[in-house]
């Protein structure tokens, strides 16, 4: 495997992206959407791994204000996700130059810019989501508050100041969002009914963020081959706290692309 570390220049910004290839041109490849805090350095070594056991080259990248990537110069709106699901990502997906139609493996946030981006009609050829929010219920903003006071504690600081390069932009850019008044109503179930490829939908038990209501309505709402994995003693990253089951149902799922 080769990896290859650049930056984009997309919308005014410069945008952090990696590169795993594998010599996967004759497969769809696989971009990877992070979650809310997240960054190309927080997913570690896992992209690597499922590049190497799908063999399909594997793209990642940090969002505006997340990683590398250049700093928030504005507050995030409502449509924060929007923006990055029809405004950002399709650019740069053109900037791939991709040989096929991609493979969206979002957690969280990531998720559902990958559910607004495929419902819009945007050419994807399936999707993996994990932890996914289509609406936003009281657990989550229970859990953000919480964040939030270790933040003040400087504990996650410490900890978020080892991934991104504006660390104090990229928590309150996240964070003031999701706990301001207007937040509370944002909703993309609109975008289901408009999916028409393959559904992996990975969710913990025990996730802090989200309860399996958003599992459950995405079901109800999309018309496409859906399969769902929910696991037993896992949280809000079910690719840190059970690798093994989410592995091999992602290796499994993609081998019938």
């Amino acid at each position: 495997m080769k990896e290859i570390n650049k930056f984009y220049y997309i919308n005014g910004s410069q945008i952090e992206v990696k590169a795993i290839l594998n010599n996967g041109d004759n497969k769809n490849p696989i971009i990877f959407l992070h979650e809310g805090l997240g960054s190309i350095g927080l997913w570690k070594e896992w992209p690597s791994i499922i590049s190497k056991l799908t063999d399909r080259d594997v793209y990642l990248y940090s969002r505006l204000g997340m990683g590398n990537s250049s700093s928030l110069k504005n507050k995030r709106s409502i449509n924060f996700m929007h923006d990055e699901a029809l405004k950002t990502l399709p650019k740069l997906i053109l900037k791939l130059n991709l040989n096929k139609p991609p493979v969206l493996l979002g957690h969280s946030d990531g998720a559902s810019i990958s559910i607004i981006y495929a419902g819009s009609g945007l050419e994807v050829a399936s999707l993996i989501l994990m932890a996914p929010h289509i609406f936003v219920e009281e657990t989550s903003i229970k859990s953000i508050k919480n964040i939030k006071k270790m933040w003040l504690n400087n504990s996650l600081r410490e900890k978020l100041n080892l991934y991104h390069k504006d660390v104090i932009g990229a928590f309150e850019g996240w964070c003031n969002i999701w706990l301001s008044k207007e937040f509370k109503t944002w909703n993309i179930e609109k975008y289901l009914k408009e999916i028409n490829v393959p559904i992996l939908l990975i969710q913990g038990k025990n996730d802090e963020y989200g309860s399996l209501d958003q599992i459950v309505g995405i079901n109800k709402q999309v018309t496409s081959e859906t399969e769902n994995i929910i696991i037993d003693h896992c949280g809000h990253s079910p690719f840190r706290d059970q690798p093994e089951i989410v592995n091999h149902a992602i290796s499994k799922f993609l081998s019938k692309l």
